[in-house]
Parts: C-alpha cells; structure tokens; sequence
C-alpha cells in the first residue's frame, strides 16, 4: 500500500475524509433475523441495503430499514446476494433469479458437511450444474458464529475480503 493511499485509509478510519462510494449493492433474500443484521451492517459499510422477501407478510413484519423488493432482480455486478434460509419453497426460484443476473457473488447459508438442498432445488429448475456450482456455500469467515448477529458479521466480513481480493482473518 503507497504512502499516500495509507494516508487517505486513516482519514476515513478517523472521520476526516468520506469513505469512496463504490456503489457496491447487498442483496439478503429473505427476511430473517440474520438478514436483518446483515443489511444493517452492510449499509454503515457502504453497500445499498435491499431485502428480497416474496412473502408480503414476512416483508411488512421485517422492520428492515432497507430497500424491499419480492423478486430478485439485476442490481448490476457491484451486487453480492446472499441468501438467509435454505428452507422456504422458493429457494430455487431466488437462486435461479440470482444466478441469471450480473450479481459479482451468489451465496447461500447452510451446514457445510450436508448437501444443500439449494442443489437439488436448481437442478429441479433445469439449472446447469456449472452454474449450480457458482453459488458459494459455505459463506463468511470461520469465526465460531452462533447469533444471527455473528453470522452477519461473519458473512459482512467474507464479502468485503472476497471484494477485495484478500482471505480473510489474520493472513496479511
């Protein structure tokens, strides 16, 4: 990192200087509690906050302060979805809706060492394995996570190391 690049990194860090806009969007599908924290994170780390929630009941209960929207659409290749439930009926349909948009990143929560049922949920869609295999699971940072609020810092800290291109943790 220059000298001057270092400088400008502090200004931010200490309020001196705005953070550059990036225009970088983060799109939670599914409005669970998980999802909440992780677009409130997400917007005071500078992403576009939207929250993609086809049940209008579930939607009006979030008290999501983020965009809303019932289907996933294109936010353009700034856009990281990530997708908060493995369980509801309309997983496939939201991954299949990600997976055709210019989205950067497409990932979905869920145990590692099971299968998930994203897979079978895709292929049922006539997805192409090649694209079932572009969504990332498992998503975040290892850090032991265990409250929606952990997961969501977790996955809001394997997206900004993905973003730029680092591994995440305490590797320099």
């Amino acid at each position: 990192m220059s000298a001057s690049h270092e400088e400008a990194a502090c200004d931010v860090a200490h309020g001196t200087a705005p953070a550059p806009s990036a225009g970088r969007v983060l799109v939670a599908v599914f409005a669970t509690p998980v999802a909440g924290f992780l677009l409130r994170y997400g917007s005071d780390a500078g992403y576009r906050a939207v929250l993609v929630e086809p049940d209008t009941e579930r939607a009006r209960a979030s008290q999501c302060d983020a965009e809303l929207a019932a289907a996933v659409g294109d936010y353009g290749e700034s856009a990281d979805v990530v997708v908060t439930d493995h369980h509801r009926p309309e997983l496939g349909i939201m991954l299949r809706d990600a997976l055709a948009s210019q989205a950067r990143w497409v990932g979905i929560m869920g145990n590692p060492r099971h299968e998930g049922p994203h897979v079978a949920a895709l292929a049922g869609l006539g997805v192409p394995p090649e694209e079932v295999s572009r969504v990332h699971r498992p998503i975040g940072i290892n850090i032991g996570s265990r409250t929606p609020a952990e997961i969501a810092i977790s996955t809001l800290a394997g997206l900004i190391a993905d973003r730029n291109g680092r591994p995440g943790g305490f590797s320099f």
